[in-house]
């Protein structure tokens, strides 16, 4: 079990983090294969800070992972599937950066 009492699911050739997510990627397939989504991705990574170097220390680059991306209506659409659990303030920092740097860009969470 996870910290977050999720359990791992797989569907396809897949593993998820929680059946609540799988339960998701099943419906973005079927919109998909129904015309109704196009170009649905799985774990997007979006930059949201480039790495550097400080008195001799080395940071790494700080990403955002979506769980899913995919094209609705000509307009991209990021989504994250979450628990009351896992909206953490690490994860509302990141969707905040998230925002800032990539305004075109469609964030939805489902809960």
């Amino acid at each position: 079990m996870s910290k977050y009492n999720n359990k791992k699911t797989q569907v396809d050739m897949y593993i998820f983090d929680s059946a609540k997510e799988a339960r998701r990627y099943r419906e973005l397939v079927l919109l998909e294969r129904a015309g109704q989504i196009q170009e649905l991705e799985l774990q997007p990574r979006f930059l949201l800070q480039e790495g550097f170097k400080k008195n001799n220390k080395k940071w790494r680059k700080l990403e955002y992972v979506a769980d899913f991306k995919y094209i609705e209506n000509g307009k991209t659409i990021i989504e994250d599937v979450k628990s009351e659990g896992t909206i953490t303030q690490v994860f509302k920092i990141k969707r905040k950066l998230f925002e800032y740097k990539y305004p075109d860009l469609e964030l939805k969470i489902i809960k």
